[in-house]
């Protein structure tokens, strides 16, 4: 054993870790976000099954705030189910640092495959309730959560006393596979901390030319003293245009809750899709409009998701919530199954 073993397993920011056999492949294929939470880790299952017949690159989940996300994650590698995993996100003010560390070592370990583990700051409402107040500065609180994190993934003893953590110790070492550490961004400010602290700036309902417009250069900044940026991964509404669908009610059944927020609609409206807190069902209509909320034929899909791979992004995720949330789950994992398969298809 070296000195530093979990080093020796540690990818190198702003690349992909290879996944293993049929990597190459995996690598052009999207991702697959569970867009709810799983009552049971077993209901993770058709997911995770889906990810592994038809390879693609990797299976995302949320916070759950009902079936603890690691926890599930972890059953489905105990039960045989081991597949690239991601979380998009787990929030910062649920755990400390050396326990979101020690949590995401743990999933490489169960999975024996690479791990991304992305983090939010979460709602300001809810740090809060937590904490009693909010955080003074959320960025300030992001880049050292996201440092320290790393720093004990990479098997570095940490010393540090800030004004939202402190530690002095290090993982116990242990080899592993890769784990890169993300965080939740929307706006420019977020993109130079992720720059500068992470290894994976992951991007929610953010239309391609912002990304490439707005948030790579903001990320490039951030990283201008690494030697790679982050890789940037965007989450994506899609739906498949099939008969009785209502585009417009998908998208509002899917993204209500996020077009209600200030600082999701804040974003849209810097990316030139009108959208107001106070109209959600309005800010729906827009992201439709807007091309945003994906939808049509799955080659129409997968050749929209190009446009993101264009702008700087380098793994784009299905989130198919309208589907899931209107006509249940075979229905969005069937839109699934059918995008996959044209973005394999356009891409040989």
């Amino acid at each position: 054993m070296t000195s530093d073993p979990a080093a020796r397993s540690t990818p190198s920011p702003g690349r992909e870790p290879d996944t293993g056999s049929g990597a190459a492949e995996r690598s052009t294929l999207p991702g697959l976000l569970v867009p709810t939470m799983p009552e049971t880790p077993g209901a993770l299952r058709p997911y995770a099954e889906l990810v592994r017949r038809t390879g693609a690159r990797r299976l995302w989940t949320g916070q759950s705030l009902k079936a603890e996300t690691h926890q599930s994650l972890a059953y489905l590698a105990g039960s045989g189910l081991r597949v690239p995993v991601g979380t998009s996100v787990t929030l910062m003010p649920l755990r400390h640092p050396y326990e979101a560390a020690l949590q995401a070592r743990s999933l490489a370990l169960a999975t024996e495959l690479p791990v991304v583990a992305g983090y939010g700051v979460g709602a300001s409402s809810f740090v809060r309730s937590l904490n009693g107040a909010p955080y003074r500065s959320p960025l300030t609180m992001a880049g050292d959560y996201l440092r320290t994190v790393r720093a004990l993934l990479d098997g570095r003893i940490v010393d540090h006393a800030g004004d939202y953590h402190a530690l002095r110790g290090r993982l116990v070492p242990l080899e592993h596979p890769p784990v890169e550490v993300g965080v939740g961004v929307l706006r420019p400010n977020m993109a130079r901390t992720a720059g500068a602290a992470a290894d994976a700036a992951i991007t929610w309902m953010t239309p391609p030319d912002y990304v490439g417009g707005t948030l790579l250069p903001a990320l490039q900044e951030g990283a201008k003293e690494r030697e790679h940026r982050p890789r940037l991964v965007t989450v994506v509404h899609v739906a498949v245009e099939r008969a009785g669908r209502d585009p417009y009610a998908l998208a509002h059944t899917a993204a209500a809750g996020h077009l209600s927020a200030p600082h999701y609609t804040d974003m849209l409206r810097r990316a030139g899709v009108p959208a107001d807190p106070a109209d959600p069902r309005a800010g729906a209509a827009a992201l439709v409009d807007s091309g945003t909320f994906v939808t049509g034929s799955p080659g129409h899909i997968a050749a929209r998701l190009d446009d993101y791979r264009e702008a700087g992004v380098d793994e784009v995720v299905l989130n198919c919530a309208g589907v899931l949330f209107t006509e249940g789950p075979d229905a969005a994992l069937r839109d699934a199954e059918d995008i996959i398969a044209a973005v394999r298809g356009r891409h040989g």
